[in-house]
Formats: structure tokens, C-alpha cells, sequence
């Protein structure tokens, strides 16, 4: 009876560990974009309608992350909707607009895709941005 009082509810507690391992998943991805070469410009840059996990640079070229966690690789691959895309676009936008300075560089959409016991996996170019 005690224990009632002091638990979460099931649903709490799932989303509660989803965050926290999507963060460590966003950590492993950066140390793996910084052991490629890659600056490290924002994390989790969030504004409305929209959310990006990392943002790079590396030579001449902007990179905007999404980080996926799945328990296997081709999960992972296959979590990216058109929907994300979208938003992920939106929150393109918004930090381009706040550094101009960037616009003349090479813009990207990356992800790197994580599964437990694998190495990271880094798609170059695979997320279309609508930036215009």
C-alpha cells in the first residue's frame, strides 16, 4: 500500500526513460560527430513548431542533426517522417535567421542513427530541409 503513494504512473515513467536515453543517445552522437571533425554549434535547439538535436559545422558546411534511438538499426532508419522533416525545416529556419552569417555555407540535413551494440551510423544528406 505504501509503495502506491510513491509510484509513477506506467506512462510517466516509459516517457521519463525515453528522454533520458534520447539524451544519452544525443551525447553519443555528438561524440561521434566531434571524433569525425565536426564543431559543435547548438544542442537540442528548440522553437515553436519545430526541434533539431545537433547542429554542426565542419569546412564550409552547416549540418542539422537528428539523433534516432531504436533497438535496432533499421528501426532507427525508418523513424524519420515527413512530418519531422517538416518541423525539423522549421527549426532550420529559425536558427538561420538568428545566424545569418551561415546562409552562405553548405546547409545539410543529417541523422545518425544509434542501436544498442552497433556503432553510430551517420547519413550525410539524408533528411531534404526546406529552407527558402
Amino acid at each position: 500500500m505504501l509503495g502506491r503513494w510513491n509510484s509513477r504512473p506506467a506512462g510517466a515513467e516509459k516517457r521519463r526513460r525515453a528522454l533520458h536515453s534520447g539524451r544519452r543517445a544525443e551525447v553519443a552522437a555528438e561524440l561521434f560527430l566531434r571524433l569525425k571533425g565536426y564543431r559543435i554549434l547548438a544542442r537540442r535547439f528548440c522553437v515553436n513548431g519545430g526541434e533539431i538535436d545537433l547542429i554542426a559545422r565542419k569546412f564550409e558546411a552547416i549540418v542539422f542533426v537528428e539523433v534516432k534511438l531504436r533497438p535496432t538499426l533499421s528501426e532507427a532508419m525508418t523513424a524519420i517522417d515527413a512530418r519531422k522533416q517538416r518541423r525539423m525545416s522549421r527549426a532550420a529556419c529559425s536558427w538561420l535567421a538568428a545566424n545569418p552569417w551561415a546562409a552562405r555555407l553548405t546547409l545539410r540535413g543529417d541523422a545518425i542513427y544509434l542501436a544498442p551494440w552497433h556503432w553510430p551510423r551517420h547519413a550525410i544528406a539524408a533528411l531534404p530541409l526546406d529552407i527558402g
